[in-house]
């Protein structure tokens, strides 16, 4: 087979794996190529604004696992391909000196063993590493039920690792892929946790679990991510709403993949992550689903009315990230500015807070934007976002002040 269709083949199956990030990594050593710095995820954005970009692909789409939901499956009738690591290391090294990437994005299918699929992988970045002085970013997908001898061996070779749980409980991941086992992924998440350093795993972990291939509620799997930040200090936990490629009478028959869901778990975990918001503020088992009419942060402000309004000259910066319209630049811009002099309603559009939803919540020099009490009174009596009797159309309208 040309190395053009296998890069054809293998780029398109990695393209279902979400879980590739910016490096957080800023080492760059003399002599080499590339600079870690400058790394990010393929076709998303640095937290800067600017566009990055990986090369992302499989070493093989070849797997001995069954799983359901996944195309690569055993069964499936699909056309394979594998890699050799000379010829990934080629690739990597030819896009990078074009200009075409910043790094690379390597996972894999499971080829004969874990330990096989594992060697596989450490020899691609010892070439890169050590003949041609790869200095770049380098994101690897670890194999779950590999040996620890190669699990620290290949974290030294990467600035980020990650191990998918794939699916949010141990009930969904035995119907739906019986060869896989949670714990091998845990195992490894406590693994590089006990041992990141500068010189293993400097950009730390990340997993995907996939949303909406088993029934689990919104609670149980940002319960599960907020466990995992807490027990193996991951980077990011990344959410992959299920696309339906295969058939399969254990598999949920829609044609659309809830991706509105998938964007409301992110911004739940970014709550969690830097608006030091806790999971049972946002979900708890009583209310376990989001509403996808409305984002979690404003939903979480309309169900504690009795909080606001927020003085913007005289409140706590915690206090000015649950504020809806305000974020963490903008936060941090009020409190520097307000150390100068009094914020009035005009200078917060300046420093990127977005009024049409933070007016209902502030004062400014004790001074409403709009009649705030009024508002407040309105929805209190109203129950106009919270009450399930209101009809679709009603809260619809509602929401356009959001």
């Amino acid at each position: 087979m040309e190395l053009m269709e296998k890069l054809t083949i293998l780029a398109d199956s990695a393209k279902y794996d979400a879980s590739c990030s910016s490096s957080g990594s800023t080492g760059v050593g003399k002599g080499t190529i590339g600079n870690t710095s400058f790394s990010g995820i393929c076709h998303s954005f640095a937290s800067d604004g600017r566009c990055i970009s990986l090369l992302k692909i499989l070493m093989t789409n070849c797997c001995i696992y069954d799983c359901k939901y996944c195309l690569n499956r055993r069964s499936n009738d699909v056309k394979r391909a594998l890699f050799t690591p000379e010829e990934v290391a080629e690739i990597t090294l030819n896009f990078y000196r074009r200009n075409y990437i910043e790094g690379l994005f390597l996972s894999s299918g499971i080829i004969k063993s874990p330990d096989y699929t594992m060697n596989l992988l450490i020899e691609t970045l010892e070439l890169l590493r050590h003949k041609y002085h790869f200095g770049g970013y380098i994101h690897v997908k670890a194999i779950p039920g590999a040996s620890e001898s190669l699990l620290k061996r290949l974290g030294g070779l990467a600035d980020r690792m990650s191990a998918n749980i794939e699916l949010p409980t141990e009930g969904g991941l035995k119907l739906l892929a019986p060869n896989k086992e949670s714990q091998n992924v845990t195992k490894i998440m406590q693994y590089v946790k006990d041992n990141r350093s500068r010189k293993y795993v400097p950009a730390g972990q990340s997993t995907q679990m996939i949303v909406g291939a088993t029934n689990e509620s919104d609670w149980d799997i940002l319960n599960r991510s907020a466990n995992m930040y807490d027990n193996y200090k991951l980077k990011r936990v990344f959410y992959s709403a299920y696309i339906p490629v295969n058939q399969d009478k254990l598999l949920p028959s829609i044609k659309v993949p809830p991706l509105k869901r998938e964007n409301r778990l992110y911004q739940a975990d970014w709550l969690m992550r830097y608006y030091h918001f806790n999971v049972r503020e946002i979900l708890n088992p009583d209310r376990p689903n989001f509403n996808l009419l409305i984002d979690p942060k404003a939903e979480w402000a309309l169900r504690n009315l009795h909080e606001f309004p927020k003085e913007i000259n005289t409140c706590s910066y915690r206090e000015l990230l649950r504020i809806p319209g305000i974020g963490v630049t903008s936060a941090k811009r009020i409190m520097a500015a307000r150390k100068k002099f009094t914020l009035q309603m005009s200078d917060l559009k300046k420093m990127g807070v977005v009024l049409k939803r933070a007016k209902y919540f502030i004062t400014c020099d004790h001074k409403y934007f709009t009649d705030m009490m009024h508002f407040t009174s309105h929805f209190i009596e109203q129950n106009l976002i919270l009450e399930d009797t209101v009809t679709f159309e009603e809260k619809r309208e509602q929401l356009s002040l959001f």
